[in-house]
């Protein structure tokens, strides 16, 4: 009896392999962990970065609006309250969400590029780190030229070494690192799929061997139409 499926398909083996494994769900529907990591990094660098950029200006905002107050007259002293943290909420957002979407999206390219090449060199080290900081630092500050191009890769690459070593070392704290995490879960899901295939394989030829010797099986029903 042939089988009614194939053979499970072997863990990616390639570079280009591994890397489309990042966008795709899986049996369950879930993202791999490194792709989930990239979103929950972006939101948590987009919240700092509101929050390193939005509460300066709203002291500062606050502040320079009570200065600029003393001759006005308000209705009582909440109304006055009130209107200053007004000025100082409107600066926050503004200015907030310029510090937040430049360090979201810095942190964003940087995880990428950084978690592309360990997952195409199937290695995590620091010099994936520092490449991907030197190309984010540089994409950021290109737009000022020469001196700035090399400025942010300079610059990009000093972030990126400290913060690699840094993550390294937590992942190896935490006994294995990501990709040997992936790699690991790939080859136990892997051996896992190809036993089962194994173990329904062999039930089909048991049952195709007792259906072709049974009596009155396909042969002996042959033999008696002809």
């Amino acid at each position: 009896a042939q089988p009614r499926f194939g053979r499970p398909a072997p863990p990616p083996q390639t570079g280009w392999e591994r890397l489309s494994e990042l966008w795709r769900r899986d049996e369950r529907q879930r993202y791999p962990e490194e792709t989930v990591n990239i979103i929950k990094s972006a939101f948590t660098a987009g919240v700092i970065g509101w929050v390193y950029g939005g509460l300066p200006a709203f002291y500062q905002a606050r502040k320079a609006f009570i200065e600029r107050s003393h001759g006005e007259l308000f209705q009582n002293r909440a109304d006055a309250v009130q209107s200053a943290h007004r000025a100082g909420l409107r600066s926050f957002i503004r200015y907030g969400w310029r510090w937040s979407w430049r360090v979201a999206t810095f942190v964003t390219i940087f995880n990428t590029v950084s978690t592309g090449l360990s997952v195409y060199r199937n290695k995590t080290t620091i010099s994936n780190f520092a490449s991907a900081g030197a190309f984010t630092g540089a994409l950021f500050r290109m737009h000022l030229g020469l001196q700035g191009l090399a400025g942010g890769f300079v610059f990009g690459a000093a972030f990126g070494i400290p913060a690699g070593g840094l993550l390294t070392v937590m992942q190896k704290l935490a006994g294995e690192t990501l990709q040997e995490k992936r790699n690991r879960e790939c080859r136990e899901l892997y051996e896992q799929k190809l036993a089962e295939w194994q173990s329904r394989l062999s039930v089909t030829e048991v049952l195709g061997q007792t259906e072709s010797n049974a009596p009155g099986g396909p042969e002996t029903e042959g033999a008696r139409e002809s």
